[in-house]
């Protein structure tokens, strides 16, 4: 427990803060498993928006300093990719 008044305002503000970073991150998960289910589904229009979505909370929660700049760029990298490779796959299918 603190004992000064500055380590009281340190705890409120971290306590603050993670429930701040944990909105962020929970809402940029749901939305960017919301893509893979798209994907699950086979349904590439509803994974093209999804994936709009998915890649405005990820950006927000990285900008936010929820999570790495690095780790963001990793989570849009695979969901983009999830969402590529089946829209070559029903292309292929078509063919």
């Amino acid at each position: 427990m603190p004992n000064t008044k500055s380590a009281k305002k340190r705890l409120r503000q971290s306590i603050k803060r993670r429930q701040r970073n944990r909105y962020y991150v929970r809402r940029m998960k749901t939305e960017a498993k919301k893509v893979l289910q798209a994907v699950e589904e086979k349904n590439l229009e509803l994974a093209k928006e999804q994936l709009k979505v998915a890649m405005k909370w990820i950006e927000r929660a990285a900008a936010r300093g929820a999570i790495h700049k690095n780790e963001a760029a990793r989570r849009q990298s695979r969901v983009a990719s999830a969402v590529a490779k089946l829209e070559k796959e029903l292309a292929a299918q078509a063919q």
